[in-house]
């Protein structure tokens, strides 16, 4: 992450945009999609419980943020307009997502054609839904 943790000044959500626009104290600014937000979601349903439990996001080039919680000091919830909400993105994820925004992004359309998809189609198809549970634990 970064050095000396640099906090946030402005959030801005554009909703006509769809892109969240974060400053920060050292001067930094980042313009971050709603997609690459909701794709790169820090939530267990999106990254899993460890390596290899990764979900791949789908369908996601559309999506909204239609609300946005905080997280004590340290954090905010967005509300998807898919009804994801279950990723905290802390000041320090969301700076290393708008410093590696590029390679992120990347290395999800990469993703998208080892699963099949071409070109960017990935990015308008249907999510698949895995069989069992969301975590794999019984209940």
């Amino acid at each position: 992450m970064s050095i000396g943790n640099p906090q946030p000044t402005s959030l801005n959500a554009r909703t006509q945009s769809r892109v969240l626009e974060v400053a920060f104290d050292d001067g930094k600014a980042f313009s971050l999609p709603f997609e690459l937000l909701r794709v790169s979601s820090p939530s267990a349903e999106v990254r899993g419980h460890g390596p290899g439990q990764e979900t791949l996001q789908t369908g996601k080039r559309d999506v909204g943020i239609i609300g946005i919680e905080p997280v004590g000091n340290y954090a905010i919830k967005p509300i998807f307009s898919d009804q994801h909400s279950s990723g905290i993105f802390t000041w320090d994820y969301l700076y290393w997502l708008g410093e590696n925004q590029a390679q992120v992004w990347q290395e999800y359309l990469e993703k998208l054609q080892a699963a099949g998809f071409v070109g960017e189609t990935g990015r308008d198809a249907p999510m698949v839904v895995k069989g069992g549970g969301s975590c794999g634990t019984k209940h």
